[in-house]
């Protein structure tokens, strides 16, 4: 077998990993690359593998960064089946005609304010090559072997990151590899701990807390302080979250928080994302993947005002506070939660409260970083309002999380991989890994690639 690192190398976006065994190819994620322009300029680089010759692709879990680059592979030609957990299958259908849409109105609105150097600017993708992509979707049940390729043979394991995130083993009846994708919390408050797996001859691991560890801390408690003093001083809390996970993770704590008084039972909490409102059905569909009850998830649902239109978002601009709005992205890359950036980040009664990891490059990594300005539209919009971080509700396992998961392996890897961290994570993952396990490790470079002997 031969591994070809396509993405994840020095940043946590663009996973992509090519995997050739005789005849057979896989593409194990198919992410697009986020953060920094030099990065995302890699999403219009052709692959160093015709799409058309791919055979099959084989999806850790759903969010953009290991998903995204799907309608371009269709586009591009690939004809393949693209297997996946059924709950992965329904979030790519949320996740991926969204991202498709966000292109479009992102180039439409270069075009407009004449932001774009081409012209005019085009979208990567549109929501019309996203639909079509939907097609290749093939569920398959966690647990179950098969064969995604001549000579390989593949399973899925639940990895707990967001409902349907797996874990990728393959084997070509002498050799056998693992993709760790995102690895979950063994104690996260919604979804289950990841799986213990008894490990492979190589192993792809994630690094993105590899240099950290969450804050000891009760993310609940932290989240009605944040919530409390802003509200206390007439002002708006700002949560860029991602619609698939954070969200629903957020929902959940609010409703507890107000089921036991902490915060106010009558503030105004608005979902500002139709599609993380579709991926709360999604949770719910899929509950047997949670540690919550069917009236748990029921209550989550209920926990906020869902914000249908744009008309309805922009109204809320105009409105002030108290009250908490939850938006897409994330890392405040795009989607609506830019245009709440700019309407509530100068006034300092508001606070801007990131609840997990922000890439470089990004928006939110700005704002997280201290900067007085953030750029939103070809303007440098002034931060005055408070910056809070609430780590604890990342769904990211941290250093110590890695390394507790790892030790459950029965033999060490031949080689561990270290991917999808920044350099200095990434490193640390490495030198940590060495150090208390005694494996041999590698951080690969964009596009290198490894015989698997």
């Amino acid at each position: 077998m031969k591994l070809q690192f396509l993405g994840a190398t020095d940043t946590v976006t663009g996973s992509k990993y090519l995997l050739r065994h005789g005849d057979s190819t896989v593409l194990v994620d198919c992410g697009l690359f986020q953060g920094y322009k030099q990065l995302r300029l890699r999403n219009w680089s052709p692959l160093p593998v015709a799409p058309a010759a791919i055979d099959a692709v084989i999806l850790t879990h759903a969010h953009i960064d290991h998903s995204g680059y799907l309608p371009l592979l269709a586009r591009q030609g690939f004809k393949g089946k693209v297997f996946c957990t059924p709950a992965t299958a329904d979030l790519c259908r949320i996740l991926l005609p969204d991202s498709g849409h966000l292109q479009e109105e992102e180039a439409e609105y270069a075009n407009r304010h004449s932001l774009s150097k081409h012209a005019p600017a085009q979208p990567l993708y549109t929501r019309e090559d996203a639909e079509r992509c939907l097609k290749l979707l093939h569920p398959i049940a966690h647990g179950k072997h098969w064969h995604p390729a001549p000579g390989l043979n593949a399973s899925l394991t639940p990895a707990g990151h967001m409902v349907g995130a797996s874990f990728v083993q393959l084997d070509n009846g002498s050799r056998s590899i693992l993709f760790s994708g995102d690895i979950g919390r063994p104690n996260d408050l919604v979804l289950k701990a990841p799986s213990q797996m008894d490990g492979a001859d190589y192993l792809v691991v994630e690094s993105t807390y590899g240099d950290r560890l969450h804050k000891n801390s009760d993310p609940l408690l932290e989240l009605g302080k944040v919530i409390n003093r802003t509200a206390a001083r007439g002002g708006v809390v700002l949560i860029p979250a991602f619609a698939v996970g954070r969200a629903q993770s957020l929902l959940h704590c609010i409703q507890v928080l107000k089921a036991q008084g902490v915060i106010d039972n009558k503030l105004p909490v608005y979902l500002n994302s139709p599609m993380a409102a579709s991926a709360t059905q999604a949770y719910q569909r899929h509950q047997a993947e949670l540690r919550l009850t069917a009236a748990q998830c029921e209550a989550m649902a209920r926990a906020a005002h869902i914000v249908q239109s744009p008309e309805e978002s922009r109204l809320l601009n105009a409105r002030r506070g108290p009250m908490v709005i939850i938006a897409a992205s994330g890392m405040a890359t795009g989607g609506r939660v830019v245009h709440h950036l700019k309407a509530f980040a100068p006034d300092k009664r508001n606070t801007i409260l990131f609840a997990g990891f922000q890439a470089g490059g990004t928006r939110g990594a700005t704002i997280a970083g201290g900067s007085p300005t953030v750029r939103i539209h070809g303007q440098d919009v002034p931060v005055r309002a408070e910056v809070a971080m609430l780590d604890d509700l990342s769904a990211h396992a941290d250093a110590a999380e890695i390394i507790g998961w790892l030790r459950g392996f029965k033999s060490a890897p031949r080689q561990t991989f270290i991917t999808h961290g920044e350099p200095a994570a990434a490193d640390a993952m490495r030198q940590r890994i060495e150090r208390e396990l005694h494996w041999a490790c590698h951080m690969p470079c964009y596009l290198e690639s490894v015989n698997l002997h």
